[in-house]
C-alpha cells in the first residue's frame, strides 16, 4: 500500500459493468494532468488470450489470472476490468453507479435484460466492493459514484487517488433500496 499523501505505483480502477471504468480511464489523458499506462484488462485478455473458458449464458469470456498476473508482471500505473481488484495493487478504486442508471445504460449499450438485471442487483449488493475490501483491507479501497458525473469528472477523481490528494472510502455508498423489494424495487 503506498503510504497516503503519495503517488501509488500501482492502481486498479473495478466495478460493475457499466460503471464507466473504460470511459474514465481513457478520459485520463485529456481530463488529468496525470501521465500514467493504462491497461484495458478486457482487451488485454481478448488480444492475448488470457482466458479459461467461455460463459455462454453472459456471452463473457472466464479471465485466467494467473495467466493474466505472468503476463502483467511486476506492472506500474492503471489496470481497469470487472475483474481487476483480483490482482495486486496499492490503491483499488472501485466506480458505483446507481443501480437503476447502471441498468439503463447496459441496456442501452446492448446488452441483454438479464445480464443488466444481475449487474444491477451486484450493484445494489456490493458484490465488488466487497470483493476489493476483503483483498485489499478498507485502508487501500476508494469509492467513486459515477451515476451524475461525466467520465472527464470521474477522470479527475482517479488522477487524485492516483496521487494521494483522496482520503479512502470504502462503504460511503449504499444502494441496497434498489433491491426487489426495497423502497426502489
Amino acid at each position: 500500500m503506498s503510504p497516503p499523501g503519495s503517488r501509488a505505483r500501482r492502481v486498479v480502477v473495478t466495478g460493475t459493468p457499466g460503471t464507466g471504468k473504460t470511459s474514465a480511464t481513457e478520459q485520463l489523458a485529456d481530463a488529468t494532468d496525470l501521465e500514467v499506462d493504462v491497461v484495458h484488462l478486457n482487451d488485454l485478455v481478448k488480444s492475448d488470450g488470457l482466458w479459461t473458458d467461455r460463459d455462454a449464458e453472459r456471452d463473457t469470456l472466464v479471465v485466467d489470472l494467473d495467466a493474466v498476473r505472468d503476463r502483467l508482471g511486476d506492472w506500474s500505473g492503471i489496470v481497469e476490468s470487472h475483474v481487476a481488484h483480483h490482482l495486486e495493487a496499492d490503491r483499488v478504486i472501485v466506480l458505483r453507479c446507481r443501480p437503476d442508471v447502471l441498468e439503463e445504460r447496459l441496456l442501452n449499450r446492448g446488452e441483454s435484460p438479464a445480464n443488466a438485471v444481475e449487474n444491477r442487483e451486484s450493484e445494489a449488493l456490493d458484490v465488488i466492493l466487497s470483493e476489493a475490501v476483503e483483498r485489499h483491507g478498507r485502508e487501500s479501497v476508494f469509492e467513486i459514484d459515477t451515476t451524475d458525473w461525466p467520465s472527464s469528472t470521474v477522470a479527475e477523481e482517479i488522477a487524485a487517488v492516483v496521487r494521494g490528494e483522496r482520503a479512502p472510502s470504502a462503504g460511503q455508498v449504499d444502494y441496497l433500496e434498489f433491491l426487489p423489494g426495497g423502497t426502489d424495487g
